[in-house]
């Protein structure tokens, strides 16, 4: 942990003059103050104002005091798009105390029930999304118009146009010491993939997060618009952000979900299991926070074929509440000894409120001895409802109403949100009830003359 003289003086060196004090609100969008580096003690030890009434999800109304957002410093990141400017990630107090609606506060407080069970989570994510224009009618197409193939994925043609975005922000990421790896095209034409290495489950969140205010203004210097939203068109792939987890000795390190002696053959320890199975048992709550949005369940659907929504003839997107070996048609794969891949999880989430529900899942497989049964292995899409059914193999939740319901019935998930917890149901069965008041073009088209 750095001192505070150290990021100063480190701040001296990089030619900063100004600090973002940045949280996230409910839905995980970035919420900024521009802070001059003579006040860098004072959004230390006071914060930087609020008025938490303005801001989506926070539990405060326009009579509530004053919520401030303090600094970690360890998370001192500087802005590679923009000289002079760092970013520091912020947790919000209110009357001096940890605001329990700030989901930054909320993720270290299941970090600490973790840690003190003598655990450690690291994380890596995939962050899918794509590079779209707005047309003059308001609809959006992929930014650009010569990446129309069927099948796209890794296409040297499709991701050319976009080498430059993609390699400032590689280059941008490397600079900050994110060890960025690799970079591709996606499944869908416009859809883009980089990824950075694994971390500690709160260092992940701040990255994520800062991934997507990177991203957006990189894109906008090449005409683009960077979305995260899962799902902005009908007929090609949505957009994940994959979830890569291992628990860990804090103390040293050591790979707790890793056992190479395996009876099954997958390289995973007992613990891994009951992560697993708790993962698994309590999915369909858990995947209100993980696709916590209306359009989230237009990747999460049963089925694979052009028909359900990918021109490419897969979703890549499993419905299914299964795991297996390094198997891409589960939701959960084994991508190696030890390292488990969650591939339901929308880029839309909010990284904070999604490790913290996924950690509370997770727990109770633990503390519980709960088992997953055997993995599921081959083609899951090459399975019929009824065999999926005789398995005793469950399915995702197809509504985000649905999905909202199982989350009131789960103590556990809800746990893990604390207060956020009413706040998001109320929040996300209003925005259910506005998504059903609106008439969308498909209904005008199918119904205007049919009757």
């Amino acid at each position: 942990m750095a001192s505070r003289d150290e990021i100063r003086n480190q701040m001296n060196q990089d030619g900063i003059t100004h600090l973002l004090t940045q949280f996230v609100d409910i839905h995980g969008a970035p919420k900024v103050k521009l802070v001059p580096i003579s006040h860098f003690d004072d959004v230390i030890d006071t914060g930087a104002g609020f008025a938490g009434g303005a801001v989506w999800g926070l539990g405060q109304g326009p009579q509530s005091h004053d919520m401030l957002a303090r600094i970690d410093i360890d998370t001192y990141t500087p802005l590679p798009w923009k000289d002079g400017i760092a970013r520091f990630a912020s947790d919000l107090y209110v009357d001096n105390k940890p605001h329990p609606y700030c989901s930054r506060v909320n993720l270290k407080r299941v970090l600490s029930e973790l840690n003190q069970e003598g655990y450690n989570l690291y994380v890596g994510v995939e962050p899918e999304h794509f590079l779209v224009k707005r047309n003059e009618n308001g609809s959006i197409t992929p930014w650009d118009s010569t990446d129309t193939l069927t099948k796209p994925c890794y296409d040297y043609k499709g991701m050319s146009l976009a080498m430059d975005y993609l390699r400032d922000v590689m280059n941008g990421l490397n600079e900050l010491g994110w060890d960025c790896y690799q970079s591709d095209h996606e499944d869908a034409n416009g859809q883009f993939e980089i990824n950075f290495k694994y971390a500690e489950a709160l260092v992940t969140a701040d990255r994520w997060t800062f991934f997507k205010m990177m991203t957006s203004e990189t894109a906008n210097r090449y005409g683009a618009i960077a979305t995260f939203m899962a799902k902005p068109f009908t007929n090609l792939t949505g957009s994940a952000a994959h979830l890569h987890t291992h628990i860990a000795d804090p103390k040293t390190g050591t790979n707790l979900f890793l056992d190479n002696s395996d009876k099954r053959g997958l390289g995973l320890s007992k613990l891994a299991y009951h992560f697993i199975a708790g993962i698994m048992e309590h999915a369909p709550a858990l995947c209100a926070i993980t696709s916590p949005t209306v359009n989230c369940f237009k990747r999460l659907q049963v089925g694979t074929t052009s028909l359900y929504g990918s021109t490419s003839g897969h979703t890549w997107t499993p419905a299914f509440i299964s795991y297996g070996d390094n198997n891409r048609t589960q939701m959960i794969r084994t991508a190696g000894p030890g390292h488990l891949e969650d591939r339901t999880i929308s880029a839309a989430t909010n990284p904070y409120l999604t490790l913290a529900a996924y950690i509370k899942a997770g727990l109770d497989g633990i503390h519980r001895e709960l088992q997953p049964g055997e993995p599921n292995l081959g083609n899951m899409y090459d399975l019929t409802m009824q065999q999926i059914i005789n398995k005793g193999i469950k399915i995702f939740p197809q509504t985000l109403n649905e999905a909202l319901d199982n989350l009131e019935n789960d103590n556990v998930i809800l746990e893990g949100l604390g207060p956020i917890g009413d706040t998001f149901l109320k929040i996300k069965r209003q925005e259910w009830k506005d998504y059903h008041k609106d008439i969308s073009q498909w209904e005008i088209d199918r119904y205007l003359t049919l009757h």
